[in-house]
């Protein structure tokens, strides 16, 4: 699958760790585990082979969300992609890193 950057301050979480933008600062295991979960995007070969790990609560989104899917970073925090088929390769593009309400969890 080929994964794709809406924002540099994802593309720079996923390279360097850490961003230059102090508006997008994170704890250091959620920086980790998303760039574990960037990582098993790379190597899948489109989004439904991630439905087969179940710690991702791989769904695609609904309501005023509709036309994202995500994949949960933590149980705090989830990865908001968009996906579409491009010469029949699988291309996701990670737009934003969302906090989950209280009352998901």
């Amino acid at each position: 699958m080929e994964v794709l950057f809406d924002k540099e301050y994802l593309r720079q979480l996923y390279e360097r760790g850490k961003c230059n933008d102090k508006k997008h600062r994170y704890q250091p295991q959620v920086v980790k585990k998303y760039v574990k979960v960037v990582d098993l995007m790379f190597c899948s070969p489109n989004t439904l082979s991630l439905a087969k790990y179940n710690s991702l609560h791989y769904e695609r989104l609904i309501g005023d969300k509709a036309g994202l899917s995500s994949l949960r970073v933590n149980d705090q925090y989830r990865i908001e992609f968009e996906e579409h088929v491009k010469e029949g390769e699988t291309v996701a593009t990670i737009c934003n890193i969302t906090e989950l309400s209280n009352h998901y969890q």
